[in-house]
């Protein structure tokens, strides 16, 4: 899956990348309009 570091914004494959940052999935989680998805308890204490 790729990955974006949270220090230099490059994209990688790995966990950790040739910077020494975390590299974090590049990509949202998936959504859904049901109440209860996988993310969901978190997207709504973020939004409060």
């Amino acid at each position: 899956m790729l990955k974006k570091c949270t220090k230099c914004n490059t994209y990688t494959l790995k966990d950790v990348c040739k910077c020494g940052g975390k590299a974090v999935s590049a990509h949202p989680p998936k959504f859904s309009m049901i109440k209860e998805q996988k993310y969901g308890k978190y997207r709504r204490q973020a939004k409060a």
